[in-house]
């Protein structure tokens, strides 16, 4: 007992021995420096750091500039040339003390840098070109080394120590001037779109031949400055190839044993495979470093063995990238930065040298690989430049290199700042020299037979631009099928069916647009799968063996057996490009095939957990007719009360746009851009720059998949096209007649439909014509829908001006559509606010289409009350779509004041959607009465 005692009564009398943390509430300094536990200022560091580069690669994106040159900026702002000359930042922030713990954390990103360095590389490709890339390779380094190697001379006996070895100097003056930025030349070539021309193979082969040999040349020279003998060095250069020798044939052969039998190739790296290759990575730069070559070499070669089956070197970067890019690299940068003091630059001699270093690095590699390419590979002045301007970029490779030597005590701090300034400048003017040099017009895309060769022949999907495109008359029959999300298939699949031709319908002979006989033909798709282009390593990977992912992308796969399963002749391809190039994309490729029609998918609905308040249920409201009065729309009645409280909840089911666009108490939309709105600018974006005709898809069959209409799934069509007038509603009335002629599966009703005004004594004027011709202000509002609009800085489609010649040409334009396919009106029934005329056409070709003549002041009201119609009369195995123009220019009527009035009645939406798909298709999303939506503009001539 007295020994319990006495434990308990120490242990009060020794309250403070604990460790004191230096927490915040002891009133201690969190970033003080403490060797016990660096982590705080570990983390204060990072996040400046971090937050530096962000901010700068912010700016520096729109100049289309790497984020390295952001990274390496904000290195050196941070350093000695600028925030180091703020009292106390560096002795504060970072502090001598603190360096080996950065230096620890930035080699570990580093060696994880270097492997993925050399998962980028695929030795495929240099065998693949190696008869082009051979010499521009070899000329971009032996040009460039010698140029170093003499202007060394001077630069050694100006800047450096006599102790340092004038031929260890020389060998890392040469391997820095003929050394390759290949990671940050495959982002240019990327975002340039210069991956699938002939300049880009040849660099990007070249690059990969460069960068393999400027690493030996590194190890070689790490290798001669860490042996104290010649003998030595040759002893660790021996042991070096060995170790090389051992990676890349026992151990590669074991890695690819280890991932098939992980199932990593077909299902992605398990995680037992990832274990392994992490031992190997630091295993291998463990070795390389302590033979005396540096650990990045042994990183590098470990990234080289991952075997590339099944995509599984892309889906490794995809794990590892986030990391190193985000934390790593930019740390391995700031400690550069820290040793880089733009301020020794201070007088003339040193400027002299650092614009000499300069000038003679870029003439090195632009000469050398321009003459090459010009002489040796057979390529054109201009591409050669290209070529030579793209060899030319130096990147984080150059820096490495640099700080290995800085650390070896070859490169003394000023000559270290020198070449730091010249890889700034030469990778800075990369991307605006290439851009100037070989503009997109004059660019040749590759093909299987050389670098200097014409289009690919049409029976790899492309025709010359010379041929005709089936327009004015004739039918459309070559497609470009957009696929960039896999919710977006089955609407693709269900739009592609409706255009489709059955086998058994082509040996009919029918009858074409224009009234000639002709056999229909086959229709001709053009899938291209679109895949945005992120800042990751990965996309950049994906976009180089973009030739690959066409044989293993899931979604072409899928196209492609629908295709199959259907008789659709299918032909892929797929754009690897920034979110602001994908509309480009799409409509440089339709233009370069000559597609008669590009088709476009919207996001289909999503639903949430959660709508406002409630659970999300869907249940089905039927509609009801109500009986019709001069005073009471002829629309269908809700069961519920119209009331703001209850309008969204009625109606959730049945807006596709509800749960993607949402929009504010006021309707004007608010919170952050959603997926679905930047879709949207997406969409806008096709319509606006595509040289050919477009067709948007809008799928509404998944809302409605617990209603009535869900069950409307057959494999009869019924189209239902609301004819006001206007070149777009004059294409989708060729559209639809067309996919009637061809498919016999398909019927429609077409309803041409005019506003007339109701007096005050309700009194109807007669059918009038489509659209009286009235004052310019009257006009300027029906053109109101013209003007450019914008979503965070997104222009609109915008049209020229509209006038009385232009509304008479459409007019006339009109009356010859419709009478070219409507027979004269046979039959007339009348209703209290409308007058109809109906008629069927009696050509045979067009049997199975019913053409109406609609006058009515409330003509949305009468789309969506047809529409119910159709589909009470229609049997359950026949679907509905309607069809309609997007009539963003020359707009027969001005429906603004109704859509108002509908988004009262069955639930408001964003401006964005009418924005992007027009008033009348705006309604019948609203109202949600069909399974899908046909959106179409034409070319504008």
């Amino acid at each position: 007992m007295p020994a319990f005692s006495r434990a308990i009564i120490t242990l009060f009398h020794n309250k403070r021995e604990a460790v004191e943390q230096g927490g915040l509430l002891s009133g201690n300094d969190p970033s003080d420096f403490n060797t016990a536990d660096p982590i705080r200022l570990w983390i204060i560091q990072v996040g400046i750091i971090v937050c530096t580069a962000s901010l700068l690669a912010l700016v520096l994106r729109k100049i289309r500039q790497p984020k390295v040159i952001a990274e390496v900026l904000g290195g050196i702002l941070l350093g000695p040339t600028a925030f180091g000359r703020i009292p106390g930042f560096t002795e504060h922030i970072f502090p001598d003390a603190s360096r080996p713990y950065l230096s620890l954390v930035a080699n570990i990103g580093l060696c994880l840098f270097l492997f993925l360095v050399g998962l980028e590389i695929d030795a495929g490709v240099i065998r693949r070109n190696a008869s082009l890339s051979a010499t521009v390779a070899l000329a971009g380094m032996v040009l460039p080394f010698g140029i170093g190697a003499g202007l060394a001379v001077a630069i050694y006996k100006e800047f450096i120590d006599q102790s340092v070895k004038f031929t260890h100097f020389m060998l890392f003056t040469g391997v820095a001037y003929s050394i390759t930025a290949f990671p940050v030349l495959c982002r240019i070539l990327t975002e340039l779109k210069l991956l699938d021309t002939t300049v880009g193979i040849v660099v990007l082969s070249a690059g990969v031949g460069n960068d393999i040999i400027g690493w030996t040349l590194l190890a070689l020279s790490v290798a001669l400055v860490n042996a104290g003998s010649g003998l030595t060095a040759l002893y660790i250069l021996l042991t070096c190839v060995g170790w090389t020798l051992f990676l890349l044939f026992p151990v590669k052969m074991a890695m690819r044993w280890l991932a098939r039998k992980t199932g990593s190739i077909e299902s992605g790296p398990s995680l037992f495979f990832m274990t392994a290759t992490m031992m190997v990575l630091f295993g291998s730069a463990f070795f390389t470093d302590v033979i005396g070559v540096h650990a990045i070499f042994g990183a590098f070669l470990a990234g080289l063995i991952v075997p590339r089956e099944g995509g599984l070197a892309i889906a490794l970067t995809e794990k590892l990238e986030d990391m190193v890019s985000i934390i790593f690299l930019p740390l391995y940068f700031t400690l550069s930065g820290l040793s880089t003091d733009l301020g020794l630059l201070d007088n003339g001699i040193t400027w002299a040298y650092t614009i000499a270093i300069i000038f003679s690095a870029f003439i090195g590699k632009f000469a050398g690989c321009c003459i090459a390419a010009r002489y040796f590979a057979g390529f054109n002045w201009r591409e050669s430049s290209t070529i030579g301007s793209l060899m030319s970029c130096k990147g984080l490779v150059e820096l490495i290199v640099l700080n290995v030597g800085l650390s070896a005590g070859i490169l003394s701090p000023r000559v270290f700042s020198m070449f730091v300034l010249e890889a700034l400048v030469l990778t800075f003017m990369t991307t605006p020299l290439v851009t100037w040099l070989y503009p997109l017009h004059l660019r040749t895309r590759i093909a299987a037979s050389g670098a200097n060769f014409a289009n690919v022949a049409d029976d790899e999907g492309r025709r010359p631009a010379s041929r005709s495109s089936s327009r004015n008359g004739e039918y459309r029959t070559r497609y470009t099928v957009v696929l960039d999300k896999l919710e977006h298939l089955p609407g693709m699949m269900a739009l592609t069916q409706l255009i489709h031709t059955p086998p058994a319908s082509r040996r009919h002979v029918r009858e074409s647009l224009n009234g000639s006989v002709r056999h229909p033909l086959p229709i001709s798709v053009q899938a291209l799968r679109l895949i945005e282009l992120s800042d990751r390593v990965s996309a950049v990977m994906k976009s180089s063996v973009s030739d690959t992912l066409l044989h293993v992308d899931p979604l072409l796969s899928v196209f492609r057996m629908f295709g199959q399963l259907n008789d659709v002749k299918i032909t892929p391809s797929l754009s690897i490009v920034k979110f602001d190039d994908l509309a480009y994309s799409v409509a440089e490729h339709a233009r370069e095939y000559d597609s008669d029609m590009i088709m476009i998918p919207w996001l289909p609905p999503t639903h949430d957990a959660y709508d406002g308040n409630n659970l999300h249920t869907h249940t089905h409201i039927p509609y009801t007719q109500q009986p019709q009065t001069p005073h009471t729309p002829n629309v269908p009645d809700h069961p519920l009360p119209i009331s703001p409280s209850n309008v969204k909840s009625a109606t959730s089911s049945h807006n596709p746009f509800e749960m993607l666009f949402r929009s504010g108490p006021t309707g004007t939309g608010g919170g952050e851009l959603s997926a679905s709105i930047i879709h949207s600018q997406f969409v806008r974006g096709v319509f606006s720059q595509a040289m050919t005709d477009v067709a948007l898809f809008v799928d509404q069959s998944t809302l409605a998949a617990a209603g009535e209409s869900s069950g409307r799934s057959g494999s009869a069509q019924h189209l239902f096209l609301p004819f006001f007038g206007g070149p777009d509603d004059r294409l989708a009335l060729e559209f639809v007649v067309q996919l009637c002629n061809e498919n016999p599966r398909v019927r429609a009703t077409v309803v041409r439909i005019v506003k007339r005004d109701v007096d005050a004594e309700g009194v109807q004027p007669p059918l009038a014509a489509a659209a009286p011709i009235g004052s310019q202000r009257a006009m300027e509002e029906i053109n109101a829908l013209t003007v450019a609009s914008n979503v965070a800085g997104f222009p609109d489609t915008v049209y020229g001006r509209d006038n009385t010649e232009t509304r008479l040409q459409s007019q006339t334009a009109d009356t010859i559509a419709w009478a070219r396919y409507a027979t004269p009106p046979q039959n007339t029934a009348h209703g209290s606010n409308s007058e109809a005329k109906s008629t069927t056409s009696s050509s045979s070709s067009s049997s199975r289409i019913e053409f109406k003549e609609l006058s009515t002041p409330i003509p949305l009201h009468a789309i969506i009350q047809t529409a119910l119609s159709i589909q009470e009369e229609d049997d359950r195995d026949t679907t509905l779509f309607v069809v309609t123009g997007r009539s963003r220019r020359l707009a027969a009527e001005n429906h603004r004041e109704e859509v108002k009035e509908i988004m009262e009645e069955y639930g408001s939406v964003n401006t964005e959607v009418r924005k992007t798909i027009g008033d009348v298709a705006a309604a019948v999303v609203v109202a949600g009465c069909v399974a899908g939506l046909v959106v179409v503009q034409a070319t504008e001539y």
